[in-house]
């Protein structure tokens, strides 16, 4: 339970709100939610449109490479064909 001087404290500190910012309800020593415009949480703003997608440049032709094209080593030395061995005839 509370005592007597709690009582008064608490009655006290509701008064001195209703005074500052009318937080305090009037008669019934409980509390409410402030309705000052500063108090408000301010309106949701519209969403942003969505990012565009990018145009394909698919007709865009190119230049040569500033570094030349790429010329790779003798390529009919790593792909020619080992010679055939004989066939034994082993049956």
């Amino acid at each position: 339970m509370e005592s007597n001087a709690e009582a008064v404290t608490v009655a006290a500190a509701a008064a001195a709100a209703a005074a500052a910012g009318g937080y305090a309800c009037g008669g019934g020593g409980g509390w409410e939610t402030p309705k000052r415009e500063e108090c408000r949480i301010p309106a949701t703003l519209p969403c942003p449109a969505a990012p565009r997608k990018a145009v394909p440049d698919f007709g865009k032709r190119r230049g040569p490479p500033k570094n030349g094209y790429f010329q790779p080593p003798d390529l009919e030395a790593l792909f020619a064909l080992a010679p055939r061995r004989q066939a034994s005839s082993c049956a």
